[in-house]
C-alpha cells in the first residue's frame, strides 16, 4: 500500500510548512534506497537462507541501484539474528531474511524468545518454500509410507526418526506423523542437519525429513528410500513422489520456506516498494533457475499475505506443540 499525502492548504506559508514537516519523516519510496542495504539471517554463511538471500539481492541490487550486504548472525537456533534484526532501525536499511523456523517452530517451541515474530516486524513477501521428504533407510523393509505404518505398529517404539535438534522442524515433522498415523517411533536429535544426515544414511536412524535437494543425490544412489513429500502438491525435482494426503496421511503439511522482513515500523511506502522489485527481480527467469536448481518453488504474494502466513505457521505449530507436550526452555 503506497501512502499518499495531500496538503489542504490555500497558502504559501502554509504548503511550505507542510513540506518542511516531511524532513522529519523516513526516507520516502521516491528517494529509497540512498544507502546500501543490509540483509541479516539468523543461519550460517552457506547455509539455504544465505543462498537464496543471495540470489534475490543479486537482482535487487541492479533494480534498486544500492549494493546489498548479507550478515550472519548464527546462533541459539536462530534467535540470535532474528533478535538483532528485530532491535534494528526500521528505516528500510536493515531487512530479514525469515525462515519456518524463526518464525513458525520457534514461536511455538520456545517458552521465552528475545523477539515477538508478529509484532515486533513488517512482513514484506514470501520469497520461495520447498517440501521436506519423508526418507528411510534402505535397510528398512518398506518402499511406502502404509507400509513404514504398518511396521510401526507392528514393532512400537523399535524404530526411530532423526532431526537436526529438539524443536526442529524436522522434530516436530517426525512428531505431527506419530500423531496423524498413530504410530510410536523415538526421536533421535543430532546438532545440526548434518549429522542428522549421516545418521539417516549410516542406518543410526530408521527415517527422517529432509530437504528435496538434499536427499535427492542419495536417492539416486541408492543410499536413502524416499518415501513422500510433506506439502499439499508434489514436488518439481522429484515429481515421481507423493505426497504425504497421497501416501495415506492426510492432513500432513510442512514445508521449508524463506520470506523478506522488515522491523516493525518501517515506513508503509518502503514495505510497497520493496514488494514490488521483489516480484520483479523473482520474475525473472535466471531467479527461479536458480531458486529451482536449490529445490525451492518461487513464491511471491502481497505483504498481507505473508502476515497471514506466518500467523497460520506459527497456530499451527502450536497446536502440535501443545497437543505432544514438547517443550523446550
Amino acid at each position: 500500500m503506497r501512502i499518499q499525502l495531500s496538503f489542504p492548504f490555500s497558502t504559501v506559508a502554509s504548503v511550505l510548512a507542510g513540506v518542511a514537516s516531511l524532513v522529519a519523516l523516513p526516507a520516502s519510496a521516491q528517494s529509497y534506497p540512498s544507502k546500501p542495504i543490509r540483509i541479516l539471517i539468523a543461519q550460517a554463511p552457506g547455509s539455504a537462507t544465505d543462498n537464496i538471500s543471495r540470489i534475490l539481492t543479486g537482482k535487487l541490487a541492479g533494480q534498486l541501484g544500492q549494493q546489498f550486504v548479507i550478515e550472519a548472525r548464527p546462533g541459539a537456533g536462530g534467535a540470535i539474528g532474528t533478535e538483532a534484526a528485530a532491535r534494528s532501525p526500521n528505516d528500510g536499511y536493515t531487512l530479514f531474511m525469515a525462515n519456518n523456523s524463526t518464525h513458525g517452530s520457534n514461536p511455538a517451541v520456545y517458552k521465552k524468545l528475545p523477539y515477538d515474530a508478529v509484532k515486533d516486524f513488517a512482513p514484506i513477501v514470501l520469497i520461495a518454500s520447498t517440501p521436506y521428504v519423508l526418507t528411510a533407510h534402505p535397510s528398512l523393509p518398506v518402499k511406502n509410507v502404509k507400509e513404514l505404518v504398518a511396521l510401526a505398529k507392528k514393532r512400537p517404539g523399535d524404530l526411530n526418526y532423526g532431526s537436526a535438534g529438539n524443536g526442529s522442524t524436522h522434530h516436530l515433522s517426525g512428531e505431527l506423523l506419530k500423531s496423524l498415523a498413530g504410530i510410536n517411533l523415538v526421536h533421535v536429535p543430532y546438532k545440526g542437519t548434518t549429522p542428522a544426515l549421516t545418521g539417516l544414511l549410516s542406518g543410526e536412524v530408521s527415517v527422517m525429513f529432509f530437504t528435496v535437494v538434499g536427499i535427492q543425490p542419495h536417492a539416486k544412489t541408492g543410499k536413502a528410500r524416499p518415501l513422500a513429500v510433506t506439502t499439499p502438491t508434489r514436488a518439481t525435482l522429484m515429481p515421481e513422489l507423493p505426497t504425504m494426503a497421497e501416501a495415506g496421511v492426510p492432513g500432513f503439511e510442512v514445508m521449508s520456506w524463506f520470506g523478506l522482513l522488515a522491523p516493525a515500523g518501517t515506513p508503509p511506502a518502503i514495505i510497497s516498494r520493496l514488494n514490488a522489485e521483489t516480484a520483479k527481480a523473482m520474475a525473472q527467469p535466471d531467479v527461479t533457475g536458480a531458486l529451482r536448481k536449490l529445490g525451492f518453488d518461487a513464491r511471491g504474494g502481497s505483504p498481507e499475505q505473508f502476515a497471514t502466513h506466518i500467523k497460520s505457521e506459527i497456530t499451527r505449530f502450536s497446536k502440535l506443540v501443545k497437543a505432544t507436550g514438547i517443550t523446550i526452555d
